[in-house]
């Protein structure tokens, strides 16, 4: 998940300030032994702040040191993550380890993507496989019980801790969260777009998490391949209508960040898919045009969809920098190659850069064409398939 910056030049409150000593100390620490008075300084701080809901403190800190200090404030960001997502809680007078988790499932429809309540046989099944698949030998382990879409994710640090320990409590107790449907956020429509099974592990403290941590020699690839297998048939009736992929479970901002990563080439696959299905033309027949968009740095790539004998745009990808990426990543170059394994023979990458724009009238991105011109995306009027905007 790409951290936002949050832009503020108000003078700071003494928290975030503090923060910002704090983070920077971490930064210029020269020792292990130092590192750790440094991270508990800032775990007992943060953990304040989000019994006292301060998330403008966090983001404030974040902010400052964004502009002042880099490597203090990515030292930051990790450890604020690190707090939301996990925690000690006792229970009978144990201790245990509890993590945030989630579990990401990558879909395309020509429908609606569903983003509902779980109905409880499907959850228990879906534990079942989790349960021996993925996470620890004797793991407790609690899930929501409602198959969130990323505008339904919590929105803030804040949010994500509150999460945590709902479903910390509820896996210690040995019982699912209940989500209330109705109160959630409508989700926007996508041809292409992640889904998230959302819980929370709880471990005596030491002991593994998930199977790839135990002594059976289980790695994250086979534990993927066996929850794939197993565990991916069961989310067919929640997902009706779709091609899905699960993913593997993780730590909530690990597995997050790594359905952003795989949902880019899913969704030109998914493009090509849908494209093909629609139009009754064959991959070969088809065309994708890559272009760079900019504003004071290179934001986006977008790709745009049409017919090899036409230069109309029929359809459009958004594919967006996450991390690190810059203008030194052949990101193009990725792009080219998912599209030509897809069974694309013409793929145009345009040399020319263009501005971070938006249709002033819809708020669509405009998408690239053969003749180096942003267009909007629209699908043949004798097709009834609205042009729909991928993530």
């Amino acid at each position: 998940m790409k951290r936002n910056r949050f832009s503020s030049r108000k003078r700071i409150s003494a928290d975030a300030t503090e923060l910002g000593r704090l983070a920077i100390g971490l930064a210029e620490s020269g020792s292990r032994l130092e590192d750790l008075f440094w991270q508990n300084r800032l775990a007992e701080l943060i953990d304040r702040l989000f019994h006292d809901g301060a998330e403008d403190d966090l983001t404030a800190s974040l902010d400052r040191l964004f502009d002042t200090h880099a490597m203090a404030h990515d030292d930051l960001a990790d450890i604020v993550e690190a707090q939301a997502e996990s925690c000690v809680m006792s229970d009978r007078g144990q201790q245990f380890d509890v993590l945030l988790i989630a579990v990401p499932v990558l879909g395309w429809s020509r429908f609606s993507i569903p983003a509902a309540t779980i109905p409880k046989s499907i959850l228990q099944t879906l534990k079942v496989h989790l349960g021996a698949h993925v996470f620890a030998a004797g793991a407790r382990f609690a899930i929501a019980d409602y198959l969130y879409s990323p505008d339904q994710l919590p929105h803030s640090f804040v949010e994500t801790w509150q999460l945590l320990q709902k479903l910390g409590a509820a896996a210690l107790a040995g019982a699912d969260l209940s989500v209330d449907g109705s109160s959630m956020p409508e989700t926007n429509r996508f041809l292409s777009d992640t889904r998230y099974l959302v819980g929370a592990l709880a471990v005596a403290r030491g002991l593994p998490l998930f199977r790839w941590n135990e002594e059976d020699k289980s790695t994250r690839e086979g534990c993927l391949k066996e929850w794939v297998r197993q565990g991916g048939p069961c989310l067919e009736p929640v997902l009706t209508g779709c091609a899905y992929q699960p993913l593997l479970a993780d730590a909530y901002h690990a597995a997050c960040r790594a359905a952003d990563s795989a949902s880019r080439p899913y969704s030109l696959n998914a493009s090509v898919a849908f494209l093909q299905a629609t139009l009754g033309r064959p991959p070969e027949e088809l065309r994708a045009i890559v272009g760079s968009f900019h504003d004071k740095r290179l934001e986006e790539y977008r790709i745009g969809f049409g017919p090899r004998d036409s230069d109309v745009i029929y359809h459009g990808v958004v594919w967006p920098l996450l991390g690190i990426e810059d203008e030194t990543t052949d990101i193009a170059g990725e792009i080219e190659g998912v599209l030509r394994k897809a069974g694309l023979k013409e793929v145009v990458v345009l040399d020319q850069q263009f501005p971070y724009e938006f249709c002033d009238d819809c708020g669509a991105p405009l998408y690239p064409n053969v003749e180096g011109e942003t267009v909007h995306a629209e699908m043949p009027e004798q097709n009834d398939t609205p042009s729909q905007t991928l993530h």
